[in-house]
């Protein structure tokens, strides 16, 4: 038997600041009005079936948004597949399927950028007008950190273009990281004395930009401190984008094939090359420090 709801719909990709104080919006209006929560998110992302040439690298596997939204005060998720023909349903039918037969909805809670049907022809006025027909209010809201609204475009910009991590952690409201598989690489490093794991990721995650970060490595429960190596290895004529982790002060550590978490804390430098395979192990050692330092202020 489908209860009455208060329904949040969107992407919530990363479910950042932004999105987490609209959920908290739809909890407090549950608690007044006596119901549940239920969130409705999409995957795959609808750029991937919209413009699936453009579209946006994610902030997170679709396990970890359902995850989120349920630390964010969600009751129940549910995970709407968008497909051509959910794209091409118009604004009246999308509610109806989604806000009356599913979810019983008395109210709507949406980004206040938040377009819906076929051509992206619904808006927040237009959820308002069919809410009036159809019994459920429509609220909306946007988050701002005092410079610009929040939203994942931002997050991803910072992230992918500036390398930012930090800032990105205070919109997403967590730090970022990436889940993946340690791999055998080429022994580069352990030749030169930082032996580093080697991460097999989803190409669908958003990549911070090339360069050399302070972290940790997250394996089996432990929270490693890390120098985290972002990039195509030019020192070397890499061709191929890697992320490799140096896991500070801890050696003999068997990581090949273990699940892992790279998470990102702050940007050291961007990726260079230098005069001599010298100068690059000398700069891996400020590299080591750097991150040393920044991990234990973090």
């Amino acid at each position: 038997m489908v209860t009455d709801s208060v329904v949040c719909i969107g992407v919530f990709d990363g479910v950042h600041i932004g999105h987490q104080a609209l959920i908290a919006h739809g909890r407090v209006l549950a608690d007044e009005l006596g119901c549940q929560v239920v969130v409705i998110t999409f995957n795959p992302h609808p750029g991937r079936v919209l413009r699936p040439d453009g579209a946006p690298a994610e902030l997170g596997s679709l396990a970890d948004r359902i995850d989120w939204i349920k630390q964010a005060g969600a009751d129940e998720v549910i995970v709407m597949p968008f497909t051509p023909t959910l794209a091409a349903t118009s604004p009246r039918e999308f509610a109806h399927l989604a806000l009356r037969e599913h979810t019983h909805a008395l109210a709507v809670v949406v980004g206040e950028n938040f377009t819906f049907g076929a051509g992206a022809t619904g808006s927040v006025s237009t959820l308002a007008e069919l809410g009036e027909e159809m019994g459920f209010v429509a609220d909306s809201l946007m988050v701002s950190d005092g410079q610009e609204n929040v939203s994942s475009t931002r997050i991803r910009r910072l992230l992918a273009l500036d390398g930012d991590v930090a800032e990105a952690a205070k919109l997403l409201g967590r730090r970022y990281f990436i889940r993946g598989i340690v791999v055998h690489g080429d022994a580069r490093g352990r030749e030169l004395g930082y032996p580093t794991a080697n991460l097999a990721w989803s190409a669908d995650l958003v990549i911070p930009a090339d360069g050399v970060y302070a972290g940790w490595l997250n394996v089996r429960g432990e929270r490693l401190p890390a120098a985290i190596s972002v990039g195509t290895n030019p020192q070397f004529h890499g061709e191929d984008q890697r992320i490799e982790a140096f896991v500070i002060d801890r050696d003999g550590l068997d990581l090949y094939g273990q699940r892992v978490a790279i998470e990102f804390a702050e940007r050291i430098r961007g990726q260079e090359t230098f005069a001599s395979t010298e100068d690059f192990v000398t700069q891996m050692g400020h590299d080591v420090a750097s991150a040393r330092a920044l991990v234990e202020e973090a």
